[in-house]
């Protein structure tokens, strides 16, 4: 399912338009990105938890040299999923 085949079954079901759906959709995803940067965690009960999550500096590989290299330290987002949406899931 894309983002478009999502907008319209929140509107069929909700029974509003495809414009408000989209907006919702919008608003929701852009409100969980601003709280996930500033560093606060996301919990949706039933569906799960959006975190941000550090990862260490490393030392990689360049597959075309085989030469070492530095990778920075980075943040990243993480999702755990709920217990009821894992058991839907199964």
């Amino acid at each position: 399912m894309n983002k478009q085949q999502l907008i319209e079954k929140i509107a069929a079901e909700g029974k509003i338009s495809k414009a408000q759906a989209e907006n919702l959709l919008n608003l929701t995803v852009e409100n969980i990105k601003k709280a996930v940067k500033k560093g606060d965690d996301v919990k949706i009960v039933g569906f799960g938890t959006f975190t941000k999550a550090k990862r260490k500096a490393r030392t990689g590989r360049n597959p075309q040299t085989g030469k070492a290299i530095k990778i920075p330290a980075a943040w990243y987002p993480k999702f755990r999923a709920g217990a009821e949406f894992k058991a839907a899931v199964k």
